[in-house]
Parts: C-alpha cells; structure tokens; sequence
C-alpha cells in the first residue's frame, strides 16, 4: 500500500466525515452523559461491520484486524464538548445553549469513525490488531481514567496508543501535522476550590461584618507570590484562578467567598505541583486568618503530564513524512522543546504503555481561524477531516507491520 493511495481513499470520504462532524457539532454533550453522541457513534461503526462494545460508564471500543499475528495498536477520540456558549459564525452551530464543540472533539470522533472505515477496508493487510477507543469526559480528566480501569489496554492487550487533537488559532499552514518527541509534551492539571468563611452584614456597616471578599482577593493576590518568588525561574509551575464568585447583591456583604482554578507543572513526579499545593494552604490559611476569616483548600481532578514514548514518536514523525512530506512536522521546532501548558487526559494512558501525541492545524489564522480552543468564537477547518482520518490510518499500517515481531 503507498501513501498516496491513503490520502485518496480518505479524500473519497471528506463528504461523509463533514456531514458527520456537523452533526455531531450541533448537539454537543458534556463529560459522561452522551445520551446522543454515544449511540451515534455506535450506529456508525455498526454499520461500517464492526462490533463496537462499552468500555466504562460511556465510552466505546471496536478492533479490526487480527487475522495476521501482531501487536495491537490504540487509536483514541473524545467526544465531549464544553460548558460555553457558542457564538461561531458557522451554520451548523450548537443547538444546545451553554454547549459547544469549542475544542474540536467532535472533528477527533469524525476522523477516527473515518480512520474506522479505511481500516476496515484494508483488514487483511493489518499486521496485527487495531484498536478503536471513543472517549468520554476528556474535558473534566475523568473518561481516561474511566476507561481504563474497565479494560481499555486489554482483550487485546495493547501495545502502543495514539491520539489526535486539531488546532485552531496557530501560525501555520492548515493541515500540517506537528508530532510530539519524546519526554513531556503537555502538563500536568489539578483542579482547586477555595472557600473563604467571613460574617455577612450590610454594607453600610462593614465594621459590623468580616468582609470574605477583601480577603479573597487579598488571597488570590498573594498566590501570585508562589510563582513569582518561590519556583526557580527554570521549572514550570504556574496557577489560574478562571472563576471568583461572591454574593448576589450590591448591598449586602456575603457571608463566604469562592475561588475555583488550575494547577499546572511539567514535572513529571509532580513534586513541584505539591509543593504549590502545600504553600496555597499554608497562604490561605495565614491571609484569611489576618483578615479574621477561615479558609478552606480541596484539590480534586487530578490529570498528570503526558509522556511521549521516544521511540513511538520517532516512527509516527517517520510515518507521517512518508504521508504527508514537509507538511509533518516535528512539534520541538516550534515549540523549541518547550512542554505545552495545556492538558490532556490521555496521558494517564501515556503512564501505562508507549503513547505519542499529534496536533493537527485545522484553519489558517489568515483565513478566519484565529480563536484558539476552548474560545467561544472558535472556528475548525473541515478540510483537515480526511488528512486526520489518513494519518491514523497509515499509522496503524506501518506501525504493525515494522513491530510484528
């Protein structure tokens, strides 16, 4: 099988991943509850000859090959959406207020459901066993972990594992493919929630209350200290306080404050990410108690760095030359093999068997695609579909034939 003939094969099906990605995008569901996605997804592969089967509370797995002796190799997609309100000027927007398809996911379920099909049309030549994974509840870093526990890596046991994700909002020529090497590529992320307990009253007298809002944001003030004077300037650690939330009327001071946010390091032992934790409680604790006021600190959600496997990223930067020429690209000359502060739940994959990360540039900025993911205005190329569709393909062929044995 040469390359080319791949690209042309899922050029053939561009049609029918952007009638499927459009579908998708218009009803987008969060974290576990795909009450529509799911069966959509099943219905698909069902009608493409496969058996797909459930893996954890709603995920999805499907293998095709095995009729030749061989590894097994995973190919994964989520398909959750985000908690945000669209306002991309497409004509297949969201139907669901308060949902969007804001960080391509459902373009990652529409390329593998393609990849599903090429695949199954070249079964006899796989050198092994490919295996399907449609994930739930990548956004909130539990649908992995989820999986995993109920039998992703294993009937069959898997070997090597892949992931796509699409990027909007880059400098680069839609349709390039950046591939990972090896180490950390993406950081680490945990979830924090701070409550501050203070003494409601009117606001005409403060001196009757103890106000959790000035020490709130005294708080969030002094956290910045801890990246700012406590990490040394070459490790990465860094925090974000995205909601602050305090009473309901102007004239009344509340009797609590809350503060939710990320925490995000590239250390891979995630030493430096307890450290942080450690100082938040101290500085929450110390900060409220000067303002007469309690604090409390939960970290929950926990989601650790990814890990490329060196040699898999080798081969998938090999492979996808082979495909794709100049417009595969080693992702450390862009990035000047600095780690991404983003974050990617497939890592606890990473921890488990040999994984590499691919990111795929899905619009020219110049051509209308400037919002990044995860912004209410962004945009995705569909164009990109059958190029995904085509790299997880030849991946899995030439991956299992040169590791058969």
């Amino acid at each position: 099988m040469k390359p080319e003939e791949i690209l042309n094969e899922a050029a053939a099906l561009q049609e029918e991943l952007q009638a499927i990605r459009h579908d998708l995008h218009r009803h987008p569901e969060l974290g576990f509850d795909l009450d529509y996605t799911l069966p959509y997804v099943r219905g698909k592969l069902t009608a493409m000859g496969y058996e797909p089967t459930p893996c954890g509370r709603a995920g999805l797995v499907a293998t095709t090959g095995g009729r030749k002796p061989g590894r097994t190799l995973l190919l994964r997609a989520d398909m959750d959406a985000l908690p945000i309100t669209e306002e991309a000027d497409v004509d297949f927007a969201s139907l669901t207020p308060g949902r969007m398809h804001g960080c391509g996911h459902d373009m990652h379920t529409a390329m593998l459901l393609g990849a599903a099909r090429l695949l199954k049309a070249h079964e006899d030549e796989l050198e092994g066993t490919v295996k399907l994974a449609f994930q739930p509840a990548e956004e909130i870093f539990q649908g992995s972990p989820d999986m995993l526990a109920n039998g992703l890596l294993e009937n069959p046991s898997v070997d090597a594992a892949a992931m796509i994700h699409v990027m909007a909002g880059m400098p680069l020529p839609s349709g390039s493919v950046l591939v990972a090497g090896g180490g950390v590529s993406t950081a680490s992320c945990e979830q924090y929630h701070i409550t501050v307990q203070g003494k409601g009253g009117h606001g005409a007298s403060p001196h009757l209350a103890i106000d959790p809002i000035t020490a709130a944001a005294h708080i969030h003030l002094a956290l910045q200290e801890i990246s700012a004077r406590e990490l040394d300037g070459n490790e990465f650690g860094i925090f974000t306080t995205g909601r602050f939330a305090a009473g309901e009327v102007s004239n009344v001071i509340p009797d609590k404050a809350e503060m939710w946010g990320t925490i995000r390091t590239t250390d891979p032992e995630n030493a430096v990410g307890e450290r942080i934790k450690a100082r938040m409680q101290e500085i929450c604790s110390g900060v409220a108690a000067a303002m007469r006021c309690q604090a409390t600190v939960s970290f929950y959600d926990y989601c650790p760095c990814m890990n490329v496997d060196p040699a898999l990223a080798a081969d998938t930067l090999s492979y996808a030359r082979e495909l794709l020429g100049p417009a595969a690209i080693d992702l450390s000359v862009v990035s000047g093999g600095k780690a991404g502060g983003g974050s990617e739940d497939f890592s606890f994959v990473s921890h488990r068997v040999p994984t590499v990360t691919m990111f795929l540039v899905a619009g020219d900025m110049d051509k209308g695609y400037c919002y990044a993911q995860h912004h209410p205005k962004a945009k995705f190329d569909d164009a990109v579909l059958s190029r995904g569709a085509a790299v997880h393909t030849w991946l899995a062929l030439r991956w299992l034939a040169a590791h058969k044995s």
